[in-house]
């Protein structure tokens, strides 16, 4: 089924991400993200900055692996983790990133169950790699831009009461408070 956003002025620009890590990441929660008309709204992401020991774009090293951090802000970096699954991230000016980490499940949850199996609908997409295997996200999509398709990516509407706490499943810097989530959201991959 296809995604009723489809209007240009509907969907947030490359210059969104054009600013540092810590505020793409915290602006994201409440941003409805498609993927070929399969998405929802981000409930989770965490920061990922160049000053930051547990970032892949740490003082600058690049690797083929993660040479789309060091691309023009609004881009995807997509790269498997341990070898095992995905993972998403939006690319942010001076080489940061978000990484989506959970979404509330709104469009596409029959491609959604298909791709993840019997699952309960808020473990759907609760965790970076869950999340990219329902939406059929793979390291195809590495490095293309955030406003053409197949993404789609629409500004969150209101406020949203956002929590803020330490980062999951990473052995440097794991005291700073850089993941966000959306107060009361069930679908986030662990609570608060």
């Amino acid at each position: 089924m296809a995604s009723p956003i489809r209007k240009s002025k509907d969907m947030l620009k490359r210059s969104f991400f054009a600013r540092d890590a810590l505020s793409v990441t915290r602006d994201l929660i409440g941003v409805v993200l498609m993927v070929d008309g399969v998405g929802g709204t981000i409930v989770e992401a965490e920061a990922y900055d160049p000053t930051d020991p547990a970032s892949h774009s740490y003082e600058g090293r690049r690797t083929p692996r993660n040479e789309s951090m060091f691309g023009p802000a609004g881009q995807s970096y997509v790269y498997r983790s341990y070898g095992v699954h995905w993972c998403l991230n939006f690319v942010c000016g001076g080489g940061g990133a978000a990484l989506i980490r959970a979404l509330e499940p709104l469009a596409g949850l029959e491609a959604m169950k298909r791709r993840r199996g019997p699952v309960k609908p808020d473990q759907l997409c609760a965790g970076p790699g869950r999340l990219t295997q329902a939406l059929g996200i793979t390291g195809a999509l590495d490095g293309k831009p955030l406003d053409k398709p197949p993404f789609l990516l629409k500004p969150r509407k209101g406020d949203a009461e956002i929590l803020v706490g330490p980062r999951i499943g990473i052995t440097r810097a794991v005291d700073l408070p850089w993941r966000f989530g959306m107060a009361g959201s069930r679908f986030v991959s662990r609570r608060f």
